[in-house]
């Protein structure tokens, strides 16, 4: 008898230009649902307003509460991929998001309701080159990680960032512009982010290299 796992298929996507592209009438009439606060909505207009490219549209990226009316803002899609389209496994994080299905022709079809829904809804757009489908089988790249079946590695370009920024950390504590404790908090949190994955071999490899300890 063939017990071969069914092939699972993954869509993939990133909206373009996100923050940049972020309708403040939108995003006010949205806000406005949960905050009654006159003066409040008077603050964050201030603060929406305080920085955008282009007339009306988007919010400051350096921002705190730019994160969160991020997230305000694609509730919308969330709302929308789980309780019209009923997908069952979506995920997202700010504007990366994935839905994981058994039917390919199934998610061109969802690809094209949710690229309708944002540009009519929230005047929004996929990145063109970001917006993929493709089997799991070859991995899924999502928030730093590749993610396969049974394990999860570190992205390679994540995994570079982290020794570039430990030379250059080091080089700043030499020049007294960093503290000990400061670049160990570095390495801390990145040991947390890193242990997500399966990433022991790697740690002790670049504990090594960099002569720093990152197996704890």
């Amino acid at each position: 008898m063939n017990l071969r796992a069914p092939k699972i298929y993954c869509l993939q996507c990133d909206v373009s230009k996100y923050f940049d592209s972020i309708d403040h009438q939108i995003l006010f009439s949205l806000l406005r649902k949960k905050i009654a606060d006159p003066k409040a909505l008077w603050l964050i207009k201030i603060i929406v307003e305080s920085s955008n490219k282009e007339p009306g549209k988007g919010i400051p990226i350096g921002n705190l509460t730019s994160q969160l009316f991020a997230n305000v803002y694609l509730n919308e899609l969330d709302q929308f991929v789980k309780h019209q389209l009923r997908i069952k496994y979506y995920i997202r994080y700010m504007d990366d998001f994935l839905i994981l299905h058994f039917n390919k022709k199934e998610l061109h079809k969802i690809k094209n309701q949710i690229q309708m829904f944002l540009r009519d809804k929230l005047k929004l757009e996929l990145h063109p080159k970001k917006a993929d489908i493709f089997p799991v089988d070859r991995s899924v790249d999502f928030l730093g990680y590749r993610i396969f079946r049974n394990h999860r590695l570190l992205r390679k370009s994540t995994v570079k960032r982290f020794i570039k920024r430990v030379k250059i950390y080091r080089k700043r504590m030499e020049n007294t512009l960093m503290t000990e404790e400061k670049f160990n908090q570095s390495l801390d949190s990145w040991l947390a982010y890193a242990r997500f994955g399966n990433s022991w071999r790697l740690r002790q490899n670049l504990s090594e290299k960099l002569k720093v300890e990152l197996i704890k």
